[in-house]
């Protein structure tokens, strides 16, 4: 059975979809937010202030960094909650069966994707940074790089599983089951996966052109997910690339204002790195994968059509 077609070992009714959606709206954007919202009313002296800080996704309110992007991901923390009870509880099937098609997720296979993209994202920045020294300032504190580093490597992978979960995972396979075939799935997770990240500080500065990126991101996480029948591959390499931006590099106007090694000080743009990320690094990546796990039926595994197996 192939991993969209894990969907059907579970209860698919329209209602099943629907109450799952609210559910991981309510972990995600209510109960999720009672953290930071408890912290902004700590911080602030006045209702006004309070709303204000609302208003500006409390960026202002005097938080420390690392205590910011903690109680962000914690967000997400309780979206992952729900999204695990919704799919046990309400879908009847196992969390397995929405990260692998396999009998237990493959974690030498996360584990990869992990430190190859680890490797590539750090001698990138690395050439970033060399090739143009006089745009970035040495940021470096000990206790409050090592504390990111710590919440970095400890939480981060929360953020990155949620989204990966939700759109390569219980997304891909609700979408595959309705249209009956892969591409559909592929495109729409990629583009909803894009459109998740247009609220984010950098499409305000650079422009709708950064949406290229991050739709193509998406659709690189779909492909990889879809030819290696599993997730694993795409939580790893998700974890690591947030991880990686959140300890080297932060710049004012960035979504992951952090305690970084570097700060990015010049006008923003869009680099060279982002193109080539998805020009280059992207289906580099692809080649190096299809090579190690031998991928084959490039066309049918991406595009091909999804029926219910006959022993379910």
């Amino acid at each position: 059975m192939n991993y969209i077609q894990q969907a059907f070992k579970g209860k698919n009714e329209w209602y099943n979809w629907v109450l799952t959606i609210i559910a991981v709206f309510i972990g995600w954007q209510i109960i999720g937010v009672i953290p930071i919202l408890t912290a902004a009313f700590i911080k602030t002296s006045s209702l006004a202030e309070f709303s204000k800080a609302i208003e500006t996704s409390f960026r202002n309110i005097g938080l420390s960094n690392n205590l910011y992007l903690f109680l962000i991901i914690s967000m997400f923390f309780f979206g992952l909650i729900s999204l695990f009870f919704s799919i046990k509880y309400i879908h009847r099937r196992s969390v397995n069966s929405v990260i692998t098609s396999r009998a237990t997720p493959d974690f030498k296979r996360f584990c990869y994707g992990f430190f190859v993209w680890g490797l590539i994202a750090t001698l990138t920045i690395t050439a970033s940074i060399y090739a143009h020294p006089e745009d970035y300032e040495w940021n470096f504190r000990p206790i409050p790089f090592f504390t990111l580093l710590l919440i970095s490597f400890l939480f981060l992978p929360i953020q990155t599983s949620f989204e990966e979960i939700l759109f390569r995972g219980y997304f891909m396979q609700g979408i595959g089951i309705l249209a009956k075939n892969r591409w559909v799935p592929l495109l729409f997770t990629s583009v909803a996966f894009g459109l998740l990240h247009y609220a984010n500080p950098e499409v305000a500065k650079l422009g709708s052109i950064t949406m290229l990126f991050y739709i193509g991101t998406g659709l690189f996480y779909g492909i990889i997910t879809l030819m290696d029948e599993g997730l694993e591959l795409a939580l790893g390499l998700h974890a690591v690339n947030n991880i990686i931006v959140a300890l080297f590099v932060t710049a004012n106007w960035t979504a992951f204002k952090t305690d970084a090694l570097f700060i990015d000080t010049a006008e923003p743009s869009m680099g060279w790195e982002t193109f080539f990320s998805v020009l280059i690094l992207y289906p580099f990546m692809l080649y190096v994968f299809a090579k190690k796990y031998n991928w084959k039926n490039w066309i049918k595994k991406l595009t091909g059509k999804i029926e219910k197996p006959l022993n379910l």
